[in-house]
């Protein structure tokens, strides 16, 4: 799980004097509090307003974002920074510290334009992306029947469909009734909006104690085993329809699909070793067989993002269908597919799963028991940090 477990220990509430109506999930690292500051009567109307915005907010813009913003609101309101690093063991006052000295001379007028704009961003993004409100059981998935097909869209658009513990639940639960519906013959996953997903949502992780982090890694590791395999055992033909970026989780699970259409500007990209973590997904098994070994190792262990072309080439992705017409194309793939013999069907997967699935299983669990011990290195909490910090000034 790229970008998960360490990052318990850094995200706090990156807030400032302005209140903040998600300040109430600011218990991670105790005796750690957010930075006050005095508002000037410098503050011009649209800076106010921007942050009458943000805090109207119907949904937690991330910690990233909330570490940028803290940034730009200390150097809009105070200037240079003008204090000294925080020790060692303060990790989230570092990284919050790291926020606000990277932006160097910035002027305060700079800064406060700069706050408007990311603030606007992000309301017109929410605005843009708000989708009707799903009935029925899937709060974070569209899932749709369509003639024998079973769709699973991922349904988070604002957030680049980063996979929430709710979100993994569904998608577990939604491939076990598409598993025991008799009238599916195949199962599809694609993503809303123009990611298809951008792997783990950290804020899965905002409320967690550091002293906890033991416990948690080992939770995290429960979710992640049952998600693999979800997709290990799912009994029919599964296939992804990429159009857009994956990250993450979302890349090391395809190697589990059946076939896999990438649109053309789809990218995939597994950031590991940036993060101090390791391999998921059965990847560690599957991508050596794919790509053979110095092309697996690129992707697994120096962080290379492929192109949509690379991927096919890495006999990662089964083919590229242009951006323009990739929803009209993969609807008539899938049609054809799914009047084939469903019993037939099933049944040849079976027997081709069958060769690796001990394996995979095995690779699993080795997989994620690595995790917990990567979760909770100082390496990965460093990796984590760094990460947040080039976040926040990009």
């Amino acid at each position: 799980m790229a970008a998960s477990m360490s990052s318990k220990v850094l995200l706090s509430c990156f807030s400032t004097r302005v209140p903040c109506r998600f300040a109430r999930s600011c218990r991670l690292v105790r005796n750690v509090h957010c930075t006050s500051v005095i508002a000037t009567p410098a503050y011009d109307k649209e800076f106010e307003a921007a942050k009458t915005k943000l805090n109207s907010l119907k949904e937690d813009p991330g910690n990233e974002v909330k570490l940028q913003m803290y940034g730009l609101f200390k150097q809009a309101t105070v200037g240079k920074c003008n204090t000294p690093k925080p020790g060692m063991m303060d990790m989230v006052g570092k990284v919050k510290w790291g926020a606000w000295n990277t932006l160097g001379d910035m002027s305060r007028d700079e800064a406060q334009k700069k706050y408007i704009e990311l603030v606007n961003e992000l309301a017109g993004a929410v605005a843009e992306s708000e989708t009707p409100t799903q009935t029925g059981k899937y709060s974070t998935l569209i899932v749709e029947r369509d003639g024998k097909t079973f769709k699973i869209t991922l349904n988070r658009p604002s957030k680049k469909n980063a996979i929430t513990y709710e979100m993994y639940s569904e998608w577990v639960a939604a491939l076990e009734e598409a598993a025991q519906d008799k009238s599916v013959t195949i199962a599809v996953i694609t993503g809303a909006g123009d990611f298809f997903c951008s792997g783990n949502d950290l804020s899965n992780f905002a409320n967690i104690n550091p002293a906890e982090i033991g416990k948690m890694a080992n939770q995290a590791k429960d979710v992640l085993m049952k998600f693999v395999t979800a997709f290990i055992d799912f009994p029919k033909p599964l296939i992804g329809l990429i159009n857009g970026p994956a990250v993450g989780v979302s890349v090391t699970t395809l190697g589990l699909y059946d076939a896999v259409y990438a649109s053309d500007r789809a990218t995939f990209h597994t950031p590991f070793s940036h993060l101090g973590q390791s391999p998921e997904g059965c990847s560690s098994y599957i991508f050596p067989r794919l790509m053979g070994l110095a092309k697996a190792n690129e992707m697994l262990l120096f962080n290379k993002k492929l192109t949509a072309l690379e991927a096919f080439n890495r006999n990662l992705v089964t083919e590229i269908i242009p951006e323009q017409s990739f929803v009209e194309e993969t609807d008539k793939k899938m049609k054809m597919f799914s009047e084939l013999p469903p019993l037939t069907m099933q049944s040849a997967k079976n027997i081709i799963r069958s060769v690796d699935r001990e394996t995979l299983h095995k690779v699993c669990e080795r997989e994620c028991n690595l995790l917990v011990e990567r979760w909770q290195h100082p390496e990965c909490m460093n990796a984590i940090m760094n990460f947040f910090t080039r976040k926040s000034n990009t």
